[in-house]
């Protein structure tokens, strides 16, 4: 099985290290404490084996194993299933990558399935096995625990995703022209994120709707409290930053329009100067064409000053064309 760590914990202390389920669930029921199981994209097989010892929901184990899911946090009788979408800003290609962490709470249980090579559930437990004072206060503690951890993660996601904001604001205005492409993969990734935490505040409040009911210790209370304020900062700079990219995207399609119109303009500048050019030069061919027919019966044919007053009717009609072309700024 994808077991990644399995251990049962007496007041707070880690006692037992079962090799199975099954050597779990007996620990359980011969020291009592709680289970903390980690698994890593469990089959079908694993996840009905994890189900029927801790009886788990059919609903809530078809989206553990499918994952996909938005977060969430539905309340079924014996357990609750919390799904949490961590994230991590990778400096090297400057994205943003997502992950899935399911969470099963009961009892005397806690049950953690990621789908992605991050989620921070290890991390979370060696902290918490640091402190067996606020592990003893069993599987709310551990879940409360993630949901800080997701939550202090999504800061430097935050941090990079503003520096690639501030870069964006250069690019606009050094005419790149990949600006675009890059300003709309960076919104896909912003709205990603904002699907990650915008439904964690409906989940606060859905956990401390049952503090009172479930008998939640004063000092985890406080805790939960802290994540709320986190998340809601962290909401606050995440809904700004769809505000900021809609301006850029917005701002670089009037410097796109506005380089357009510079450079229609300057085409028709090229055009009138060669329409110009090119009238002037006509008018002496067609001249020339005329008095270059050679028919006997054609005045000034055989008049000795017909070639100096071809000539200069040729130079004549081109200055003029000239002088016309320069007044209107045509060349």
């Amino acid at each position: 099985m994808t077991i990644i760590d399995n251990a049962v914990y007496v007041d707070g202390v880690r006692t037992a290290e079962p090799q199975n389920l099954e050597q779990t669930f007996e620990t359980l029921a011969h020291h009592g404490g709680m289970a903390w199981i980690g698994l890593y994209r469990p089959t079908h097989a694993e996840m009905a084996a994890v189900a029927s010892e801790f009886g788990l929901h059919n609903l809530a184990v078809e989206d553990a194993i499918s994952a996909h899911q938005r977060p969430k946090l539905e309340r079924y009788e014996e357990h609750l299933f919390t799904v949490l979408r961590p994230a991590r800003y990778l400096d090297v290609t400057e994205t943003v990558e997502f992950g899935e962490l399911h969470i099963f709470t009961g009892r005397n249980f806690v049950i953690t399935i990621r789908h992605a090579e991050m989620s921070g559930v290890g991390r979370v437990r060696r902290r918490l096995e640091d402190r067996p004072e606020l592990l003893r206060h069993g599987p709310e503690a551990v879940l409360y625990a993630l949901l800080d951890l997701v939550v202090d993660d999504y800061a430097p996601v935050v941090a990079g995703l503003e520096n690639d904001i501030d870069e964006i604001e250069d690019q606009l205005f050094s005419g790149d022209t990949t600006v675009s492409r890059r300003i709309y993969e960076l919104a896909r990734e912003v709205i990603q994120f904002q699907r990650a935490i915008h439904p964690l505040p409906e989940m606060m409040q859905q956990l401390r709707r049952g503090f009172e009911k479930y008998g939640v210790s004063t000092e985890l209370q406080h805790n939960l409290r802290d994540v709320e304020d986190h998340v809601e900062r962290v909401i606050s700079r995440a809904d700004s930053f769809r505000d900021l990219l809609q301006n850029a995207l917005t701002l670089d399609g009037t410097l796109t329009a506005n380089r357009q119109n510079e450079a229609s303009a300057e085409q028709n500048e090229q055009v009138k100067k060669i329409s110009s050019w090119a009238a002037i030069f006509f008018a002496p061919s067609f001249v020339a064409g005329v008095y270059g027919m050679n028919f006997d019966h054609m005045p000034e044919l055989h008049w000795a000053l017909g070639y100096p007053m071809a000539i200069a009717l040729m130079a004549a009609t081109a200055a003029l064309m000239h002088a016309i072309f320069r007044r209107k700024d045509w060349l």
